[in-house]
């Protein structure tokens, strides 16, 4: 309902019809590809709180699209025929039932306008606004007296203040409140209005439309809503991360790169080590690697990987890496040792399952003596080609009660690399998983004057965006 107050205004072009008709299949286009990403995010997991909050901006951008296509229909089509004007052709469209029905829930069916006169006390409400409103034309519009008696109490106050403000004041109308229905729906409604002088200038009525946003605020909450779950989601997420990672670093050992051993000379071990974090999730994963000197003059070596991730798996490797550790420099045997970290994960609170492999290397002898529980087998390269040595016999630990480990030997030679790593290594989604990737890099560590070159050559080959585990690799060279 136009204000009474441009009466006196110059009338405004209104925009060329070509132009309103190519904003028109934009807004339908873009529509159409807003609704079609609706559609997906619903087919998504209702438990993932991300996708939520992207449904539920899908939904808020598909209202906001559709108030803005019949809008700018309605600005195509021009104003509506007055109905003082044309009183006829009303009465007429009225009886024969109007050509085009607005669907429910739409813009149309939504909108409504009202006048309220202060010298005559009529009272003209629009169609619509009964429709908003749950009210019978039959019962009549509401007066400004009996307009707050629908609103919930709390929101009262605040149309009384708008409504003194624009008769008093003067001032325009722009506010929302809730109402209760006779069928008993909640709606909210956006108010618009302002008042309407005489020829003195006094306050002759008020002139107002009213638009029901219960929809599009209720899209609105469900943003809020979902966003602040995705927040809350993310924090907890970036807050056990940090904890993860913290504990992780205190658990691993505390050299990093290459360890620095007290034997020199042919026969000695140079060892270095890297962790690499996967690519494809944050989460912090269970591998962990280390190198102990140990009393008796022989050295510690191994790698292992638990199953999950987060503070659950690093505290497990915490537990595992420490008993490990003490029975190392105990004098336990690899195989042995083996049995005794199977017994520890059973008897944990939170079982787990995990393969390891622990080494022992005697540098007087050149002997290495080694156990695994469904590990990946230790690759040995020497005169510029590499191979897997043969896996004695051990089950995932976890994975079953009262097992023995068996245990093997083999002897190093001077200038030997050994590799010992984590099957995460190797699973890469460009390729298939195994150790002929990591053999084929036989010239390269024959080239190598380190143990950390090794390492290196390791990170440069699998440290990209393509691996899709956490890994470990510990690389031991024999000196010449």
């Amino acid at each position: 309902m136009p204000s009474h107050l441009s009466a006196d205004r110059p009338a405004p072009q209104p925009p060329e019809r070509d132009a309103v008709d190519v904003l028109i299949n934009r807004t339908r286009r873009l529509r159409g590809d807003v609704d079609a990403v609706r559609r997906d995010a619903a087919l998504v997991d209702e438990d993932d709180p991300q996708l939520r909050w992207q449904r539920a901006l899908c939904e808020l951008a598909v209202h906001h699209l559709d108030d803005l296509g019949t809008h700018l229909g309605q600005l195509k089509e021009g104003p509506p025929p007055g109905t003082a004007e044309q009183p006829a052709q009303n009465a007429e469209r009225a009886e024969q039932g109007p050509a085009t029905e607005p669907q429910a829930g739409s813009l149309l069916s939504r909108v409504g306008s009202a006048e309220w006169n202060l010298l005559t006390d009529e009272v003209s409400w629009s169609e619509e606004l009964f429709e908003i409103f749950g009210r019978l034309p039959e019962a009549g519009p509401l007066s400004l007296d009996e307009l707050p008696s629908v609103l919930f109490p709390e929101d009262q106050p605040l149309l009384t203040t708008l409504v003194t403000d624009c008769l008093v004041d003067g001032k325009p109308i722009d506010g929302e409140f809730r109402i209760l229905r006779a069928d008993g729906r909640m709606r909210t409604l956006h108010m618009m209005g302002e008042p309407v002088l005489d020829a003195d200038g006094c306050t002759a009525s008020m002139w107002a439309v009213l638009r029901d946003v219960s929809e599009l605020r209720r899209s609105q909450r469900v943003v809020r809503r979902t966003g602040d779950t995705l927040r809350r989601q993310q924090h907890m997420a970036q807050t056990e991360r940090r904890m993860a990672v913290e504990l992780q670093e205190a658990v691993l050992p505390a050299w990093r790169g290459s360890l620095l051993l007290p034997q020199r000379g042919p026969g000695a071990l140079d060892v270095a080590a890297r962790y690499l974090p996967s690519h494809a999730s944050d989460l912090i994963g269970g591998d962990w690697y280390d190198a102990l000197d140990l009393p008796d003059g022989r050295t510690l070596l191994t790698v292992g990987d638990l199953t999950g991730h987060g503070i659950p798996a690093t505290s497990a490797v915490a537990m595992l890496l420490g008993a490990l550790r003490g029975m190392a420099v105990a004098g336990i045997e690899p195989g042995a040792l083996m049995g005794h970290l199977n017994q520890l994960l059973e008897a944990s609170v939170q079982p787990a399952l995990g393969s390891a492999m622990c080494c022992r290397f005697d540098p007087v002898t050149g002997t290495l003596a080694w156990a695994q529980a469904g590990h990946p087998a230790p690759l040995l390269f020497r005169n510029g080609a590499g191979r897997p040595l043969p896996s004695p016999d051990g089950v995932l630990l976890g994975a079953a009660s009262s097992v023995a480990y068996e245990q093997d030997e083999v002897t190093l030679l001077p200038g030997d690399v050994l590799v010992l790593h984590t099957d995460g290594l190797t699973h890469r989604s460009d390729r298939g998983a195994g150790p002929e990737a990591l053999l084929a890099l036989a010239p390269r560590f024959a080239e190598a004057r380190t143990a950390q070159d090794c390492v290196r050559t390791v990170v440069e080959e699998f440290g990209g965006t393509e691996r899709l585990d956490d890994a470990c690799v510990l690389i031991a060279r024999i000196g010449v």
